[in-house]
């Protein structure tokens, strides 16, 4: 038990001080898909292919069906212990300190392992629109969590924030992505927000910036005219490049919530022991990544309220249980 409590706390040493989802490497070996293996895209038509190329991201509509995406999003409203019809539950303290405190008040819910989260993960169409942007189909999904974006309180204003969650210099070949649980059609709702023009023409822009900027956090002040609002519909799956500035818009409805699923894939490192363990543990004993960005739940509800979620063939590879 020991050697492997050393192994998992090695496996997430690389995410101590950065953003960056503990549960896979920061950046793969592999690029990501050129389309020089001539093989058929699974999901994204050729203008969808375009489209990624030069905006750094795409949505997937209908990556889940409507009816799995709500079912999600009800077990939400009840793990974070808030009703979806009584504002007066929505604005409770967080139950745990964020050391990444840009995140303070973005509604992150720390559940990480509950079948529902399993279930989206293993959704055929989910993990098929990532073998099309990665160009393989050997990948791992990422264990990460979810989101309830309330509508700012009254007198609380907000930007929001754009940033990376890899170093950007350092290239990384790695890409993330969020589901829809509910409707995000309304701008001023909340959402996901990026930068495709920076993601572009990033070479040229770092040459105008001081060079002790922030590798996390550019500068947008003159930017702002720039950023793009993405709408989905519950059940779209949006995945974006790593390289793309990204962030969560502030939520100035009256009374709308952003649900959303943070779910990513990347290459698979069986060959990793370390990450591998880590991984295989999280799932079984429901716990939570260990990282900047990542505080947990103290109540631990995951270990003692819910079951160890129960996983399709395709799943048990997603998490690396099984080879490929």
């Amino acid at each position: 038990m020991e050697n492997t409590e050393r192994k998992i706390e090695m496996a997430n040493t690389a995410h101590k001080e950065i953003p960056g989802n503990p549960s896979t490497a920061t950046s793969s070996k592999q690029g990501l898909n050129d389309r020089s293996n001539q093989k058929s895209l699974r999901v994204l038509s050729e203008d969808d292919w375009q489209f990624w190329i030069h905006n750094g991201y795409i949505v997937i509509k209908n990556a889940v069906p409507v009816e799995q995406a709500k079912q999600t999003a009800d077990f939400l409203w009840e793990f974070d212990e808030k009703d979806p019809n009584d504002k007066t539950t929505w604005y409770a303290p967080p139950r745990a300190e964020m050391q990444m405190k840009e995140l303070t008040g973005t509604g992150m819910v720390e559940v990480y392992n509950h079948q529902y989260l399993w279930n989206n993960r293993q959704t055929q169409r989910v993990y098929d629109a990532f073998v099309d942007v990665w160009g393989t189909e050997e990948l791992w999904v990422t264990i990460d969590r979810a989101n309830l974006n309330f509508p700012l309180p009254p007198g609380v204003a907000k930007k929001g924030f754009i940033h990376w969650d890899y170093d950007p210099e350092t290239r990384p070949q790695n890409v993330q992505g969020v589901l829809a649980l509910a409707d995000q059609d309304d701008e001023n709702m909340g959402g996901f927000q990026c930068i495709p023009w920076l993601y572009r023409n990033y070479d040229s822009w770092k040459l105008t910036q001081p060079e002790d900027r922030d590798r996390f956090q550019p500068d947008i002040s003159d930017l702002e005219d720039k950023i793009v609002k993405v709408k989905m519909n519950a059940g779209d799956l949006l995945i974006f490049n790593s390289t793309e500035p990204h962030g969560i818009r502030p939520n100035k409805s009256k009374d709308k919530v952003r649900i959303a699923q943070y779910i990513s894939m990347m290459p698979a490192e069986e060959d990793n022991k370390a990450l591998k363990e880590w991984r295989i543990n999280s799932w079984k004993n429901r716990v939570a990544p260990e990282g900047y960005a990542f505080p947990g739940d103290p109540r631990n509800w995951e270990q003692t309220k819910y079951e160890t979620a129960k996983l399709s063939s395709l799943g048990e590879k997603l998490l690396g249980l099984k080879p490929w």
